[in-house]
């Protein structure tokens, strides 16, 4: 069963920094690209960025850009999102899901970020 388990969540204030982790298990997590997404109260989920398996490429949405930085440790079955520079409009439930989220549907619980002062 594949299962993806995020956490590093919080509330943080503009400006602030957070680190999210999603603990893999159920595959053999370095044969897939993986992908964060995120969803704000009341849109649809958006796709935040993705990573390729060996984690030399990273691909951001715009609004992240420079800002976010995904990363992974196949050693450890474990990808990451590191994210600066936080803003209000960055407050959302953030997901990891296997490879192209819409099209393998594996997808986390999520955690919750917040960005308020």
């Amino acid at each position: 069963e594949v299962l993806l388990v995020e956490s590093g969540g919080g509330m943080v204030q503009p400006g602030g920094s957070l680190k999210l982790s999603c603990a893999a298990s159920g595959f053999t997590f370095g044969d897939y690209d993986m992908s964060w997404v995120r969803q704000a109260p009341g849109k649809a989920p958006e796709w935040v960025s993705l990573i390729n398996r060996e984690g030399g490429s990273t691909y951001y949405t715009g609004s992240v850009k420079g800002r976010f930085t995904s990363s992974r440790d196949n050693a450890e079955n474990t990808l990451y999102l590191q994210m600066d520079s936080l803003k209000p409009e960055d407050t959302a439930l953030y997901i990891c899901a296997r490879g192209d989220p819409w099209a393998d549907g594996h997808w986390g619980q999520g955690t919750q970020v917040t960005v308020s002062s």
